[in-house]
């Protein structure tokens, strides 16, 4: 399953830097499927439908630091535990239930987002 950040983040900035997959911004902050991946173009995303990768997309909160759910594998085959959570100094960072994700489709995520 994908993590996500609560309302109790208190926007320390602890969390961006340890992420492998670029999947978090800053509050207010446009992202794209390409920012920090090997994804350019037109892509299938995991769940289905297709998006452009370097389209910058609105910010999904304007208060707090927010995860892309396509682009979070809980550093899975790069870490052994979620890395955000492990120095979030308020326990912000916890598992999201509406985006359940197994083992294998969380590695398939990695493939797709760094091109292995």
């Amino acid at each position: 399953m994908a993590i996500k950040i609560t309302d109790d983040c208190i926007n320390c900035d602890a969390c961006i830097s340890e992420c492998p997959n670029n999947a978090i911004y800053e509050p207010d902050s446009d992202w794209s499927y390409s920012d920090g991946t090997a994804l350019s173009g037109s892509v299938t995303l995991p769940g289905g439908g297709e998006a452009d990768a370097d389209e910058r997309n609105d910010a999904l909160s304007d208060e707090f630091y927010f995860i892309v759910t396509d682009k979070c594998t809980e550093c899975k085959g790069f870490h052994d535990e979620p890395q955000c959570a492990s120095v979030c100094p308020v326990d912000a960072c916890v598992p999201d239930e509406d985006h359940e994700e197994d083992e294998a489709q969380l590695m398939a995520k990695k493939a797709w987002l760094h091109g292995e």
